[in-house]
């Protein structure tokens, strides 16, 4: 199963979401699992941001050789699952191709009892970037629960 996070630039959620589900995902044994990152206005090619590198360092993440990537049709169309960090980001990959498919986060993480975005650190202290962490590792592993389940039960 591939699996896509997405966020506006790719280099702040979406980045974290990857490496936390592909840290999870290890741990989990689930090794069918293909996790990526992409945004919906992303330059391709930038960096992690410098909140996100530093948290994901003190979580023992390395986004160092991250680079954002942009969401294209081809890329939604090769993703079986996208998971997306606001509502907004939803409706854009359903344009691209991605309807029936793509989910906003916290409402996938929870089966509909939690709505809203994951909260944008960007441009914000390290604090905040923290507290965006811990929301999307409860997020990422309860997704990733229910994907598992999912799995299983095909």
């Amino acid at each position: 199963m591939r699996l896509l996070f997405v966020c506006t630039g790719n280099t702040c959620r979406s980045p974290l979401a990857e490496a936390i589900a592909n840290r999870l995902a290890a741990e989990r044994g689930l090794k069918s699992l293909v996790i990526g990152s992409a945004g919906v206005s992303a330059i391709p090619g930038a960096p992690a941001s410098d909140g996100s590198l530093l948290v994901a360092l003190e979580q023992g993440l390395d986004l160092a050789s991250h680079r954002a990537r942009l969401a294209t049709p081809e890329l939604i169309a090769d993703s079986d699952v996208v998971l997306t960090m606001g509502a907004g980001h939803a409706r854009r990959i359903e344009q691209l191709g991605g309807a029936g498919r793509t989910y906003v986060l916290p409402d996938f993480a929870t089966a509909g009892v939690e709505r809203g975005d994951v909260s944008d650190p960007f441009g914000s202290d390290l604090d905040v970037y923290r507290l965006t962490f811990a929301e999307l590792e409860r997020y990422v592993g309860q997704a990733l629960v229910r994907l598992a389940g999912e799995n299983t039960s095909h």
